[in-house]
């Protein structure tokens, strides 16, 4: 039997788990804490201190590595770290303090003084005294335009009742809205009221390779702003179920797997390659593993990015059919006559071809496989959703379908999803 993995989402929390896990690791949180909170503020805690080395002779030499790897993956951190922002989650919290209270209130009068106030005893019970702004989590996330737009994941600015602020690589900070929410992948667009931000570059996630170096920098821990960590892409195409505390569980399909190190915190922010391009959006890590992250590839995004960019909303490409991806045990147990593809079939949930959307427009039919879109071909690796995903609404893709004994060039203009679909 295969083992189940917990594969939780990493935006960092200080209510719960990260900031649960600080205290029982005796790591000193409260300063830590208190110089985000500083610093948010307008202040510096480090300024309160003393600098035990204000005697040291300073350096303004740079390290230059004779190593053209290590050249390499330094130049491609300097062209990408000012595009880096760490996002801080706050909310108005009840403040609970200890009140006086006479649990004798009900007895009569004699018995109170006798049982309460007369007794010298003081009792006391938790109350609320109004609310305080509180930090209660921290993430990741990169400029994809200079006017101000920011991608991150849709999981780290869930809470439409929390409020978020981005700091920027050079110390200032901005009050951010979230413009938009994917909803079917893990993204979201941030907008701040900034003009002439560094743009991140955007690679392409279509030719990785395994192997290939993977620079991961974000908000480790929601405390430590572009850490930068350094590993390889270890899987592609990896399909997971991810889930976290208040966000439930969400299949993710075709993620990239890297060994650089990735912890909470890290969420929204990029996955780079040698040349500084970002190529994935770290998004999750598996429980207890060393090592072991998942990314949304770039390309996935870019659709979201530029829809943004002209309509200000994020609108998702809908085809408007109920499918199987096919597989050769598939195949063999349904007896079809070819081995990959998408069997076009309902289910519980309903049929095959959804009334009036795109795919009954073009004429697709229950049974019908699609092999193709736009010349590439659907399988495990690469299913139906994915593809269509890539493309805008509006756009004409052809699809290559099996139906019976015959192979069709059918096109189909995708339409925006329906809400609820």
């Amino acid at each position: 039997m295969q083992k189940k993995l917990l594969i939780t989402i990493i935006v960092a929390g200080l209510v719960g788990g990260v900031f649960g896990s600080l205290v029982s690791s005796g790591f000193a949180h409260a300063s830590v804490w208190s110089d985000v909170w500083d610093f948010l503020n307008g202040t510096s805690s480090a300024s309160k201190r003393s600098n035990p080395n204000t005697n040291a002779t300073s350096t303004t030499t740079s390290y230059v590595s004779a190593n053209s790897y290590e050249q390499a993956v330094v130049q491609a951190v300097k062209q990408a770290s000012p595009s880096v922002v760490s996002i801080v989650i706050t909310k108005d919290l009840p403040v609970i303090e200890q009140c006086p209270y006479n649990p004798f209130s009900n007895l009569p009068p004699g018995f109170q003084d006798f049982f309460g106030n007369g007794s010298g005893f003081q009792f006391t019970q938790p109350c609320q005294k109004g609310t305080q702004e509180q930090q209660v989590g921290g993430g990741s996330g990169f400029v994809v335009s200079s006017s101000g737009l920011i991608l991150t994941n849709k999981h780290v600015v869930a809470d439409t009742s929390a409020s978020y602020t981005v700091l920027t690589s050079d110390g200032k900070k901005y009050a951010a809205k979230v413009v938009a929410r994917d909803p079917v992948q893990d993204l979201a667009v941030l907008k701040i009221n900034a003009e002439g931000l560094p743009v991140m570059r955007l690679g392409d996630s279509n030719g990785l390779q395994l192997g290939q170096t993977a620079i991961a920098i974000g908000n480790s821990l929601g405390q430590f702003s572009n850490t930068v960590s350094v590993g390889v892409i270890s899987g592609l195409q990896r399909t997971i179920t991810a889930s976290g505390a208040g966000f439930g569980a969400e299949t993710i399909q075709g993620v990239i797997q890297t060994d650089a190190a990735i912890n909470p915190g890290n969420s929204g922010g990029p996955l780079l390659n040698l040349e500084g391009e970002v190529i994935g959006i770290n998004t999750a890590i598996v429980s207890g593993a060393q090592n072991i992250g998942f990314a949304i590839p770039i390309n996935e995004a870019k659709r979201d990015i530029h829809s943004v960019e002209t309509t200000g909303v994020i609108t998702t490409p809908y085809l408007g059919v109920r499918y199987t991806i096919i597989t050769s045990d598939f195949a063999k147990a349904q007896h079809l006559p070819v081995s990959r593809g998408a069997l076009l079939r309902g289910s519980e949930a309903g049929p095959a071809i959804v009334p009036g959307s795109p795919a009954a427009k073009a004429g697709l039919q229950a049974e019908d496989i699609i092999l193709e879109v736009n010349g590439t071909a659907i399988n495990a690796d690469h299913p139906l959703q994915n593809l269509v995903n890539q493309y805008n609404v509006g756009d004409t893709v052809t699809l290559k379908v099996r139906r019976g004994n015959q192979e069709l060039t059918i096109p189909v203009t995708l339409a925006e999803r329906p809400k609820g679909q």
